[in-house]
């Protein structure tokens, strides 16, 4: 048994021991169960995998490979698994509560309407929105993450001749649109064969559209998808569409003959960067005064919610938010541009009734913010719903976000807005659950939205996001241990004088009914802390749900320290013992810190408990 030396004066140090982990009771009792001679044979795990850990297409070769795997481990014996190295498998990479390597098995052959996509807002900025720089780094990370849509506002240069990409009227820095493209068509693929979609928010003259239209069509040839016709009655397929780029966008209102492009007023310009400078250089020091700690552990998601001026507010709203009649700014807008849009965006002028109006000869894209999403949502949920079977619907964070903080991703899904878009610049709990999410189906950045949000009864109702509705599932946590800390942390990392006093949040991010958080208790002076706690969730869209395991350190004096976090789709959980790898702020995954959990669910409905999804 090993020591750690915690320094705390020059003449004194605490001296902790450290110890090895050891199986929890839970794991002593089924490996007994299942190899009552002490030693695992290969048709007993596999019995093992079938009867108790759920995966009823295990073969002997799936159990042989388990035993292959653990060959190089010293602790292995030719005969069989003993009981730490049948410990040792369970917390290994073999028995992850979701399996990264999962294909791809949701249905790919429905329209692009029927599906989630995972989304990006301002992909290019790497920081705050007013006064970070511009690159195409975050674009490149987005899409190695699994991001499906990446959007760029298109601004002319200074010059007027050429275009650049940048948060108009801000103190962001500008990135060449040429760069952005070809960094898009450089990674498009790497994570995913399914289709990118890039929408612009487009601020241009038809001049400086027609050379976008060259430029997109000159970097992605025979990968850029266009439609035959403008007028389209239904999205193609994720599946038809692999391998391709989509232009989505909705060409702006000009002034004829400005060749300089369209230009923010110099007083709502001005306007503009008096506020970015003072975002940038005041407004920082005034939150940290007020909130102190608050700020670094993430608790605190709303301190930029601040009023803004009235100018500022309009310019936070990119050009195809605002009311128009999209086939009257299409009829300005420069031919061969216009051949680039395989996905149209447009608002039709009035009010909420005309916005999620359904043309059954044409689908098209329509953007809200969060703000408007909620106020639709409080009198227009079913008209929503209806809306979203055939059309997009893309939800944007509000313009108040100066930190490139998020929102609740749930309004928008639980209403089957497609392309929810994030800030993938903030690293909070949001993001977290964005990422957990969108982990289902392979990681393709396409879920298949659930049924009851695409069903219509015989007298064309649609599900109602306001309904009550019964528990559907049971789902029963137990959390056993967590280990892999001191290989990720220096051991004063957490804690100048001792070891860590771990404790774990888990819960449920998803529908409001379904939306809880519980927590362990602290475990004290301990690397390898043992809770031997559980939780239960009662569910009423499992659908949707995303279980959130956040691990903290507790502090007296302060705010708690970041231990790791994970987010996993309920939908897509394994049941059994499993493991489940924690990852930094960022989403990546620490090479060794993990959590022992054991997973049950309980699916009420085929116990005969009414389903009340179909109004």
């Amino acid at each position: 048994m090993s020591k750690q030396h915690f320094k705390v004066c020059l003449c004194w140090r605490r001296i902790f021991k450290t110890r090895a982990v050891e199986p929890p009771l839970d794991v002593k009792n089924v490996f007994n169960r299942f190899a009552p001679s002490g030693i695992m044979q290969v048709d007993e795990l596999l019995s093992f995998l079938i009867e108790h850990q759920g995966e009823k297409g295990a073969t002997k070769e799936d159990a042989q490979a388990i035993f292959d795997s653990l060959k190089h481990l010293n602790i292995f014996q030719r005969r069989g698994l003993h009981l730490e190295a049948f410990f040792r498998y369970l917390l290994g990479d073999h028995n992850l509560a979701h399996p990264p390597s999962e294909k791809v098995h949701h249905d790919m052959s429905a329209p692009l309407a029927h599906y989630f996509l995972f989304t990006g807002h301002n992909s290019y900025l790497t920081g705050n929105q007013l006064s970070s720089a511009s690159c195409v780094v975050p674009i490149k990370d987005a899409l190695h993450r699994g991001v499906r849509v990446i959007e760029l506002d298109l601004w002319p240069n200074s010059k007027g001749n050429d275009v650049e990409v940048r948060h108009g009227g801000t103190l962001t820095s500008p990135v060449r649109l040429q760069k952005c493209l070809q960094t898009i068509k450089e990674n498009a693929f790497t994570a995913s064969e399914y289709p990118v979609v890039i929408t612009f928010e487009d601020h241009l003259n038809h001049i400086l559209q027609k050379k976008v239209a060259q430029m997109v069509t000159k970097t992605f040839g025979k990968m850029l998808y266009r439609t035959e016709t403008e007028n389209v009655e239904q999205f193609p397929s994720p599946e038809s569409l692999k391998k391709k780029v989509l232009i989505s966008t909705k060409p702006p209102e000009y002034v004829e003959g400005n060749t300089q492009g369209v230009q923010v007023p110099e007083k709502e310009s001005g306007t503009l960067r008096k506020c970015a400078l003072f975002i940038q250089n005041d407004f920082p020091q005034m939150v940290k005064a007020a909130f102190g700690k608050m700020l670094c552990c993430g608790e605190t998601e709303n301190v930029e919610q601040f009023p803004l001026p009235e100018s500022l507010k309009e310019k936070q709203n990119p050009p195809d938010e605002e009311e128009h009649i999209p086939d009257e700014d299409e009829e300005k807008a420069e031919p061969e541009y216009r051949q680039l849009i395989a996905i149209h965006a447009g608002k039709l002028k009035g009010g909420l009734d005309n916005w999620l109006s359904d043309d059954p000869n044409k689908v098209r894209r329509l953007s809200l913010s969060e703000l408007e999403l909620e106020n639709a949502a409080k009198t227009h949920g079913t008209h929503i719903v209806r809306f979203t079977q055939r059309n997009l619907l893309r939800v944007y964070p509000k313009g108040t976000r100066f930190f490139s903080s998020n929102y609740n991703p749930f309004i928008g899904w639980m209403h089957g807005a497609q392309m929810v878009a994030f800030n993938m610049q903030s690293h909070k709990k949001h993001l977290w659950i964005m990422q957990g999410m969108f982990k289902a189906n392979g990681g393709c950045g396409y879920v298949k939205k659930p049924d009851f949000l695409l069903h219509r009864g015989p007298n064309d109702e649609v599900f109602n996001p306001d309904a009550q509705l019964d528990v559907k599932t049971v789902l029963t946590v137990k959390l056993f241990l967590g280990e892999g800390w001191h290989h990720d942390f220096h051991h004063t990392a957490f804690d100048r004088y001792s070891p860590p006093d771990f404790y774990t949040k888990i819960g449920i991010a998803g529908v409001p009914a379904d939306k809880a958080m519980k927590k362990t208790k602290v475990m004290k002076d301990e690397w390898l802390p043992v809770w031997n706690q559980e939780f239960e969730f009662k569910l009423r869209v499992p659908e949707l749900a995303v279980l959130r395991i956040q691990v903290h350190e507790y502090d007296v004096t302060g705010g708690p320290d970041f231990g790791g976090q994970a987010c996993l789709p309920v939908s897509e959980l394994r049941t059994g013992i499993r493991t489940a790898p924690l990852h930094d702020n960022k989403g990546n995954k620490y090479k060794h810190a993990r959590l022992l959990l054991s997973i049950k669910i309980s699916n009420l409905g085929s116990l005969g408990i009414p389903d009340q999804r179909r109004p």
